[in-house]
């Protein structure tokens, strides 16, 4: 089954990611079958979440839907066989030079899919994405010669990339897609009217190639869902913590400028995220996170569910759209993940410096590096 335009994904409801509320199994699984129910036909896991967990609840909560009544999309590639984590950081990539050598990378990726697709009690996915990938799993041969012989075991149907954990990777995304063109076909990528760079940048790629996007984190942490206010007060951990002071503050204000289309429309502020993103070129699929947030007034995560089911299929002008864009503005916000020219140490499972093949992919791409994918909003020293 093809991507539909509205998704699901196992880390929403607080169990398996570190905000919110954390549901219990109940309610959890609850709120898969609801967003089934309730129209919405695309679900995607990662086997990481939890070490398997993910996993094992979606084909639970799925358990007796008809197979071919929605899109099923798998996240593999942090090793989580025999699961050493590398401390904060989290589970390697299965690329690691410590963990194998390329000839192994394919092993381990035909067990990684086969234990994943059991949890959830099934044969195959629809589409297969590498999950957070470090620089050899965008690039590499390898990495993709052991992708393309789960598809040709009809383990997977399409085979993509989901770049994270952090925003970035806009190169290497572009890079991946000319390299492997033809079996890249599916990405997810982080885009929203508050978040349109660096995103954008992916976007002509994507429709020249014939890469269909989803896209994440369309609730931009929850703004867009209009119940993360000035003041709010997250739970302990949460990993919005750890964003710059003020997001909150400044990404109302952003809303508030936004709110009229909405209204002109009558949709809700995470519908208009939802139709401005899908307006984009090559977006076929919106995943916002969906959660309840802490504290006994907020909105249950189940009216989130039926918001984004009940998303109208109509677009947006590209005057609304340019309008959402210019106050969404945000380039140069924030440090960016993958190769980018801010980074010149060793390189990282996350971050890595620029090389000769990313800077031509930036002048094939009419990317400026130093100028379009730097941190530009650092606060100025102190005099």
């Amino acid at each position: 089954m093809e991507l539909t335009r509205t998704a699901y994904g196992t880390w929403s409801g607080g169990r398996y990611m570190h905000f919110g509320e954390a549901l219990d199994e109940e309610r959890y699984l609850g709120c898969i079958r609801r967003a089934y129910e309730r129209g919405i036909r695309t679900f995607m896991t990662a086997d990481v979440y939890s070490a398997g967990e993910a996993d094992t609840m979606l084909g639970k909560a799925l358990e007796g839907v008809p197979r071919d009544s929605y899109c099923l999309i798998g996240l593999i590639g942090h090793d989580i066989y025999p699961g050493k984590r590398d401390g904060a950081k989290g589970f390697l990539r299965f690329t690691d030079p410590r963990l194998r050598k390329p000839d192994q990378f394919g092993s381990y990726l035909r067990m990684a899919v086969e234990k994943s697709l059991a949890r959830l009690n099934t044969d195959r996915f629809d589409a297969l994405l590498l999950h957070n990938p470090d620089s050899v799993g965008y690039s590499s041969d390898s990495t993709w010669k052991a992708m393309a012989d789960i598809k040709e075991a009809k383990l997977a149907d399409r085979l993509g990339i989901a770049p994270g954990p952090a925003n970035g990777f806009s190169l290497d995304i572009i890079q991946c897609f000319e390299r492997f063109n033809g079996l890249v076909t599916e990405a997810m990528i982080i885009l929203s009217p508050m978040e349109p760079w660096p995103g954008g940048y992916v976007l002509p790629a994507a429709e020249k190639f014939g890469v269909k996007l989803t896209a994440r984190v369309v609730d931009y942490g929850g703004v867009f869902h209009d119940d993360v206010k000035p003041g709010h007060t997250f739970g302990y951990g949460d990993h919005r913590t750890f964003r710059p002071a003020g997001w909150v503050e400044a990404g109302n204000v952003k809303m508030e400028q936004m709110r009229a289309i909405a209204e002109k429309r009558g949709i809700t502020m995470l519908q208009l995220s939802c139709l401005w993103t899908l307006s984009q070129p090559a977006v076929k699929s919106v995943i916002p996170t969906l959660i309840q947030e802490v504290g006994a007034n907020a909105k249950p995560i189940e009216a989130k569910i039926d918001e984004l089911a009940a998303l109208p299929d109509f677009r947006l002008t590209e005057e609304e759209c340019e309008i959402l864009s210019r106050i969404g503005d945000n380039k140069g916000c924030m440090h960016l993940k993958g190769g980018n020219p801010d980074y010149i140490a060793e390189p990282s499972p996350d971050q890595w410096p620029m090389n000769d093949d990313l800077e031509a992919v930036a002048q094939r791409w009419g990317v400026t590096p130093r100028s379009d994918l730097t941190y530009t909003h650092a606060p100025l020293p102190a005099a």
